[in-house]
């Protein structure tokens, strides 16, 4: 099993412009140090520069299921792989679809070959998710997001009870789990629980010293 954390930026202000690109360096030293699998999930308007200056995988902070067309004002899959991106999020707590539109959005980001993150925040929904057969499925607890009690502690039972009802579907999904998380040791217990890995973002971004904060992470991948 492959380890990754996936970093996501928001659209925080330390995650934009000339910050977020320092920012950026960061997770790609904290992953080269380390030899753990770094993700960014930088603002899209940067997605271009990150992909082409950066070793680690970036990715999309949503997508939408439309091809390339007359699709004003819509994320393609399409436009995101062109743009450098590896991969994106879907049906982030924060950005929110129905699951006809995540069923579109995952098949057209396999049509064109990139991996797709799908965010649930209850075990049925996962299991729901699962069925879509995309790369990864993360969960998060939305009354955890943001807080200071990681999911791996207020809720274990949530992230090993998705994993069994997720692999019982496609055993082919990675899990990957996020609200609360922030040190090491949080990574670690995700990873006992039976997950591949962490979906972070305040805990780093947010972070009064996020090259700390970072190492702190890959620290917990054993």
């Amino acid at each position: 099993m492959t380890v990754v954390i996936i970093v996501n930026f928001k659209s925080y202000e330390e995650g934009t412009g000339r910050r977020g690109f320092e920012l950026a360096r960061i997770c790609e030293r904290a992953s080269l140090d380390s030899g753990v699998d770094v993700v960014v999930c930088p603002p899209l308007v940067h997605l271009g520069q990150y992909a082409d200056e950066l070793s680690v995988p970036v990715y999309a902070q949503h997508v939408d299921g439309a091809r390339v067309g007359s699709y004003t004002g819509h994320v393609t899959p399409m436009s995101v792989k062109e743009g450098g991106g590896q991969g994106t999020l879907i049906n982030h707590s924060e950005r929110r679809m129905r699951i006809a539109d995540i069923e579109r959005a995952v098949a057209e980001c396999r049509r064109v070959e990139i991996s797709t993150v799908v965010c649930t925040n209850s075990i049925g929904v996962s299991k729901a998710c699962a069925s879509l057969a995309p790369t990864y499925i993360a969960i998060e607890p939305p009354e955890l997001i943001g807080g200071d009690v990681p999911v791996t502690k207020a809720k274990p039972e949530v992230i090993s009870g998705a994993v069994e009802a997720i692999k019982s579907i496609d055993k082919g999904i990675e899990v990957l789990c996020g609200a609360g998380i922030k040190t090491g040791k949080d990574v670690r217990k995700a990873i006992e629980l039976g997950s591949s890995g962490v979906l972070v973002a305040s805990g780093v971004v947010k972070s009064k010293d996020p090259e700390k904060a970072m190492m702190d992470l890959v620290s917990g991948v054993p």
